[in-house]
């Protein structure tokens, strides 16, 4: 029994300077899979948003048109022959392709991951409470900045939209979540020790 207690002990000691990531990786693995498993919806936007049954559709529709309004208004600056239909289809006039905004867009898996992660991360709840809205408000620009950027870059080469979409921009997100976080680990909670 003993040589079992000394080899638990160690493994504490040895794992104890990646605590922080290892919180963040759990805390982001676990919210990411509690949405998926209960918030249903059609993956392409369509059709009904539910959460524990609770029909929340024209909730995610809501914020889906709101942010395909912002995207129309930036990529107005940048090309005047840009059209937003129905509230979330947007679509440059001379290529002729465009993008929809769903449901999925909306960037509120994301901020429910955030909070989550600052939720489990250490340090006091006072600091906490002030940091997670940054993160929110991060994640809000963060995410019109990656709709627009998605469309911009597909307007000529409609073929990019999944390398950019599914790859580079949802990766980018977290990685930049978890400097975020890494900032508020070191810099903040960090200090307290």
């Amino acid at each position: 029994m003993q040589p079992i207690l000394k080899t638990m002990s160690e493994l504490r000691k040895n794992i104890a300077p990646y605590e922080g990531i290892i919180r963040f990786v759990v805390a982001m693995m676990a919210a990411n899979y509690f949405w998926k498993f209960t918030v249903l919806g059609d993956e392409d936007g369509y059709g009904a948003v539910t959460w524990f049954g609770l029909d929340l559709t024209w909730q995610f529709d809501r914020l889906a048109d709101h942010i395909a309004g912002v995207v129309y208004t930036l990529l107005q600056w940048c090309d005047q022959a840009v059209t937003l239909t129905n509230g979330n289809r947007l679509r440059f006039l001379d290529s002729g392709h465009g993008t929809v905004v769903v449901w999925g867009c909306t960037g509120l898996k994301q901020s429910f991951i955030w909070i989550v992660i600052m939720l489990a991360a250490r340090g006091r709840w006072a600091d906490k409470l002030w940091y997670i809205p940054i993160g929110l408000i991060f994640a809000y620009v963060f995410n019109i900045f990656r709709i627009f950027m998605v469309a911009l870059l597909t307007k000529e080469h409609p073929e990019w939209f999944e390398v950019l979409h599914t790859y580079i921009f949802k990766y980018l997100f977290y990685g930049c979540f978890f400097l975020l976080w890494l900032i508020y680990d070191e810099r903040i909670a960090g200090k307290r020790k």
